[in-house]
């Protein structure tokens, strides 16, 4: 079957429960451990079912935000997805509590059991209506993300749509699109600020109602970080700081020097090269045509997996009227696929996402041999080290995409992975301050925001933008509404993903071989685990960031000798 003609039909919700709690009873009084292996095989058999229904409602309604029948299922599951985890609750519980653990426990693997212990730790009945709430809420910027109609260039734009004029070769264009792009979020300031003070307030309910302190505590338990700590975390930003903010400072003063201009202002810091970034040299067919046979030459695994996502039809990149921003991997683990969601505007960063989403699908994809829900993906710090290196691995490719400007891309694309990191653990610092403040005023998030950006972004130069001048950027990065402490495993696994750049340049068969490795265990691992498993270094370990950046600042310097102005 093809995407579209994957069926969707809303499970019964009580069919469903009486089912779950039956074979939950059956469990509890199985004579053994294989006996509730079996078991549990049947209620994963449902709950894959129940997951594949929910992302396929999901990834319908954000392929178009306006469609009426999938708007109601995405609020129908906003609903249900807490009623579903009270589910799995029952389930984790009886697990845990099984007489024959030790034997479940080999055979399921410790990983699982984290996980599942995490989950009790993160749910009660007693947060099911909050739970409905804080969906809803992120849902509300999500549409409100996609309800975005602005008149450029003659024609009504999307925020996504905006993206090659922000680019543009003429200072005038970057500054009239990205004027155009804020005078949006401006206008829905006060909007924006109203959905996250109820998100704060919401999550901080929930973590008290559970016993935590505040949701920094919880926000860690929900995302499975079974090895490692907020104080571990705060070293890793300590040493982006020391080390990465000033190689970032000097990548964006050799751009000015190299554009000629006396200083850089928030416009000019996704412009390059006075003769222009490097961009796709064809539409999006020609993008996905030449990515069909970058993983045909890639090798054997990739060759496989994306043409079947292409059979399939399981990308939707184009740039659409009411779709949802962003881009995003999925999976229907019922059919056994992944799915990739994108919006593709022109821009060299219509790579980026083919090749990061990939990296997230191809992983799904070779994991697909476990049953267990939870383990087919890993945690989200674990699984951008897929994607990112993903995008290194595709290197030898680059230039079916970009011709002349392959190494303009090159360059961008490393320097690009050096200057995001800063930018991503202020994201990260700043939700814990939100979440260990969770009183704080509008007026004050906003500024501590702009503290953290003076101080991991100094770079960035606002002159004439008062509501970035008075810390509003924010309100663009949607991870903060609707995952809050994703974002520093970015940082984390570029730290890895650069690893695996450095290693396919002195080995590639051999650097290939321990990624395939990787994408194969899935989700079995802890973060740390996947990263030894991977023959890779922790971000966390002493020395690996300065190790690894200046190495990478090295090749930028000699590379930049190169380029053209």
């Amino acid at each position: 079957m093809k995407f579209n003609e994957f069926k969707y039909a809303r499970p019964d919700f009580e069919e469903m429960k009486a089912k779950l709690t039956a074979l939950v009873s059956d469990f509890k009084n199985a004579a053994s451990a294989k006996e509730q292996l079996e078991i549990f095989d049947e209620i994963n058999m449902l709950r894959r079912h129940a997951d594949t229904m929910a992302n396929l409602a999901s990834t319908r309604h954000s392929i178009d935000t306006r469609d009426e029948f999938y708007d109601a299922e995405n609020t129908y599951w906003d609903e249900a997805g807490p009623l579903y985890e009270e589910l799995n609750a029952a389930i984790y519980e009886a697990i845990l509590n099984s007489a024959f653990r030790d034997e479940l426990e080999a055979k399921l693997g410790t990983q699982f059991f984290k996980l599942a212990e995490y989950s009790l730790k993160s749910f009660s009945p007693e947060i099911i209506s909050d739970l409905q709430e804080e969906n809803r809420l992120a849902s509300d910027y999500d549409k409100l993300i996609a309800s975005a109609k602005i008149m450029f260039d003659g024609e009504e734009r999307t925020l996504a749509g905006m993206g090659k004029y922000m680019q543009d070769k003429d200072q005038n264009v970057r500054e009239a699109a990205w004027t155009a792009r804020i005078a949006f979020f401006e206008e829905h300031e006060e909007k924006l600020d109203d959905i996250y003070d109820q998100l704060v307030s919401v999550r901080t309910k929930i973590a008290k109602k559970l016993g935590f302190n505040n949701f920094v505590e919880l926000g860690y338990v929900r995302m499975n970080r079974t090895d490692y700590t907020p104080e571990m975390v705060a070293n890793f930003r300590s040493q982006v700081k020391e080390f990465i903010v000033p190689v970032a400072s000097e990548i964006y003063e050799l751009q000015r020097k190299r554009l000629g201009y006396d200083k850089l202002r928030y416009f000019d810091l996704n412009f390059k090269f006075q003769s222009g970034n490097a961009t796709p040299k064809g539409d999006p067919d020609f993008i996905l045509e030449q990515g069909i046979k970058m993983y045909d030459e890639l090798s054997p695994e990739t060759k496989e997996f994306f043409n079947l996502m292409m059979d399939k039809d399981l990308l939707d990149v184009l740039n659409k009227p009411g779709k949802q921003g962003g881009g995003y991997c999925t999976e229907f683990t019922e059919f056994a696929v992944p799915f990739i969601f994108a919006n593709f505007n022109g821009t060299s960063g219509d790579i980026d996402v083919l090749t990061h989403e990939v990296g997230h699908a191809f992983q799904s994809y070779e994991s697909r041999h476990l049953s267990i829900p939870e383990l087919t993906f890993p945690t989200y710090d674990s699984c951008e080290i897929h994607s990112m290196s993903m995008e290194f691995f595709c290197w030898p490719w680059m230039e079916n995409f970009f011709k002349e400007d392959t190494e303009k891309y090159k360059y961008t694309h490393l320097a690009g992975a050096i200057t995001f990191i800063p930018y991503g653990v202020a994201v990260d610092e700043f939700q814990h301050f939100i979440y260990a403040n969770p009183t704080a005023t509008k007026t004050q998030r906003k500024s501590e925001w702009r503290r953290l950006e003076k101080q991991y972004l100094p770079f960035r130069n606002f002159d004439g933008a008062d509501y970035l001048e008075r810390g509003g950027w924010w309100h663009q990065q949607g991870h903060i509404f609707s995952t809050p402490f994703y974002y520093i495993d970015y940082t984390l696994a570029q730290i890895c993903a650069l690893q695996f750049w450095k290693n396919m340049h002195e080995d590639q068969e051999a650097a290939w071989h321990d990624y395939v490795k990787l994408c194969k265990v899935g989700g079995t691992k802890s973060f740390t685990e996947l990263v030894a498993y991977g023959n890779l270094k922790s971000p966390f370990a002493d020395g690996c960031v300065e190790s690894v950046i200046s190495e990478i600042a090295a090749w930028l310097k000699e590379a930049a000798k190169q380029l053209p102005s």
